[in-house]
């Protein structure tokens, strides 16, 4: 699945995934966090997790995220159990700065080969 590559913000989640402005499968939602398959996969498996609440990156979090900041992590826990029991590993990251594309708090659960750079 791609995403519109005409996309030219600076939060893909708040703009395009959250309100499902493109469709998206979803592997999670509730109403804190919103996970699925990423839309241009970089591995083999690879999910991406976001509060559904504007957080700008990990280094942006303060006492008033720790609702959904806990939320996220808990569904990222969950994920990435279940990739690591079906696929052997997996890998959790999220970017900062310059290496975050989109400025919206999000995590990367991934497993397998890289399929593309």
């Amino acid at each position: 699945m791609s995403t519109e590559p005409s996309y030219q913000g600076t939060d893909f989640y708040c703009d395009v995934a959250i309100p499902r402005a493109v469709p998206l499968d979803v592997v999670h939602e509730d109403d804190r966090v919103l996970a699925y398959h990423h839309t241009r996969p970089f591995w083999q498996v690879h999910l991406v997790a976001v509060p559904k609440r504007h957080i700008a990156s990990l280094t942006a979090v303060g006492p008033a995220d720790e609702a959904d900041v806990r939320a996220l992590l808990a569904v990222v826990q969950r994920l990435a159990h279940e990739v690591e029991q079906a696929h052997g590993a997996a890998a959790v990251l999220t970017n900062l700065g310059t290496y975050q594309d989109s400025k919206h708090l999000h995590v990367h659960v991934h497993s397998g080969p890289q399929v593309r750079a």
